[in-house]
């Protein structure tokens, strides 16, 4: 996989940009979407024949200067740049720190907050802490063990999210942010378990790299309806990849009273 991992990734952001948003010459009828190998060479500035060895494999390692040039030519995002340096091999100045665990303090403090779903994740959507209303909040799953397995391979995970597609890209685009963090055996289980679901194959062959930060979600529980739920995430520090992920209803709104009532039958 490590071998292909970066042709790939060309391959899919160059496939994923719209000609028409770039001045280009007209050339006839395009065969493939996106924009074509000497186009992204060109603004690269990089030969037809160096960026065609790194999208068939041959070439693996470019120099900071080519990564630069693919990353502007490719309108990648921050997260997709750091991404594209990490598959040639260009790793941080800062390594992380090395990780401690979660303690004790971080789970009691989850516990305290009687108001708020609130969960941690690992580099791999693994969820390693989560307080009552947390499980209240996802009591129709079989299990709590990984939010990614949750969203494509449980029964409950299409009607828990009332834009499942957009739950499951984003899904998709936070494990492939942060997977280089995460234990290399866990993730080819992950991985191999997870790509029996082709929609889950699907949407982890466009390649796209966003960690998650914040949003507005609308969730359906089957006891108390629909949730408008905003949610934050938190780096945790000491622990590499871990985030803390709080959920909150908007003071005096319908779903901050369905999500305490919710509390209340647990």
């Amino acid at each position: 996989m490590a071998d292909h991992a970066l042709a790939e990734f060309l391959v899919a952001k160059r496939a994923a940009l719209p000609p028409e948003a770039f001045p280009l010459p007209t050339r006839g009828a395009r065969r493939v979407p996106g924009l074509r190998r000497d186009e992204v060479a060109q603004m690269s500035g990089i030969s037809v024949d160096y960026y065609t060895r790194l999208e068939q494999g041959r070439e693996r390692h470019p120099s900071p200067a080519v990564i630069s040039g693919l990353a502007r030519a490719l309108s990648l995002t921050p997260d997709e740049s750091a991404h594209l340096h990490l598959l040639c091999g260009v790793v941080p100045k800062e390594r992380p720190a090395p990780e401690r665990g979660l303690g004790d303090v971080l789970p009691r403090m989850l516990d305290s907050w009687p108001r708020t779903p609130a969960f941690v994740l690992d580099p791999l959507l693994d969820i390693v802490a989560l307080n009552s209303l947390a499980r209240a909040l996802f009591s129709a799953f079989a299990h709590t063990r990984n939010l990614a397995e949750m969203t494509f391979l449980d029964e409950a995970g299409k009607a828990f999210h009332a834009d499942w597609d957009r739950a499951a890209a984003s899904c998709v685009a936070a494990l492939r942010a942060t997977r280089h963090l995460g234990d290399r055996a866990r993730l080819a289980e992950l991985l191999a378990t997870l790509g029996e679901d082709a929609r889950f194959a699907a949407l982890w062959a466009r390649y796209d790299v966003e960690p998650k930060t914040r949003e507005r979600k609308v969730l359906v529980h089957d006891e108390v309806g629909e949730l408008a739920l905003d949610f934050q995430t938190f780096a945790i520090g000491g622990s590499p990849g871990h985030e803390l992920v709080a959920y909150q209803a908007e003071p005096g709104s319908e779903s901050e009273r369905r999500l305490l009532a919710l509390r209340r039958t647990r």
